[in-house]
């Protein structure tokens, strides 16, 4: 009997459901053991989740990066959304990040456990390069966006500590204002030119697969949206100086566009997109 690849992908969301457990007790009795077993259980699940994306591909059905699905699509965002979580843990230590990225990467991949997960033949229009540089360039993309929604969470928290004057317990435990908005600033600076050339790759190869660059399919025009949200927020803090409080809330507006780019589009709406993915 051949192994079945979702074994891995079970193990892993068990894995980030731990790791979630953890990170929600972690707010409000934090300690340098459960940061580490928080870390354990993601870096676990993360190891796990990469050898199904793996399995997948190796599968006689598979042959190509798992993304063709709404199932391979949404384990692969919250795939990515780890990916740059360990990046951001190891470059800055921001302790309690994972508080508010772990759920979040938990109810993706549970979002993911409830579609159909069969291993299809690749769709014939979505046998091009261009396709999985677009999408690959997209969930990078919104992974940053996932980190600033996170981000900019903890500043409107912190935010709130230093204005009520309450500066014990959880306060100390957040970075300063100063650090979480310019940490904010600099995803959406690397999100953003994801997000463009992902919009740019996309038009490539829908004029290759399709015949036109742009077809105002509901999925090209809140990718649009999601676009523009993005571009004001780093054209307010260029020109006008904007930090802080506003980025903070534009940064988390612009992350449920991008999940309603995703989900409700893919879901709810029937487009092109949807017609591949299924």
């Amino acid at each position: 009997m051949p192994f079945n690849p979702i074994y891995l992908f079970e193990l892993a969301m068990t894995c980030y459901f731990a790791a979630m457990i953890v990170s929600i007790t972690e707010l409000f009795r934090g300690t340098k053991t459960t940061s580490r077993l928080m870390l354990f259980f993601a870096g676990l699940g993360f190891a796990l989740h990469t050898a199904n994306m793996v399995a997948r591909y190796m599968d006689p059905e598979g042959g190509y990066l798992p993304i063709a699905s709404f199932h391979e699509s949404a384990a692969f965002f919250s795939w990515c959304i780890v990916l740059l979580f360990f990046y951001l843990e190891r470059r800055y230590k921001l302790g309690l990040l994972g508080s508010f990225i772990v759920p979040l990467v938990f109810l993706i991949m549970l979002s993911s456990s409830m579609l159909p997960r069969a291993i299809k033949p690749l769709h014939p229009l979505l046998q091009s390069s261009w396709f999985g540089i677009h999408i690959g360039l997209a969930f990078l993309g919104n992974a940053a966006f996932a980190m600033a929604f996170g981000i900019g969470v903890m500043y409107l928290i912190q935010e709130r500590f230093v204005k009520s004057k309450h500066l014990g317990g959880l306060f100390k435990r957040l970075p300063n204002l100063q650090m979480l908005d310019e940490i904010n600033y600099r995803l959406i600076s690397i999100g953003f030119p994801l997000l463009t050339l992902a919009i740019i790759t996309g038009a490539i190869w829908a004029e290759n697969a399709l015949g036109g660059y742009w077809r105002w399919d509901p999925k090209e025009v809140w990718s649009l949206i999601t676009w523009l949200i993005y571009a004001l927020i780093l054209h307010v803090r260029l020109t006008s100086g904007w930090r802080g409080r506003k980025v903070a809330v534009l940064s988390i507006l612009g992350f449920l566009a991008v999940l309603f780019t995703f989900f409700g589009v893919n879901l709810f709406i029937n487009t092109t997109h949807t017609e591949f993915l299924k």
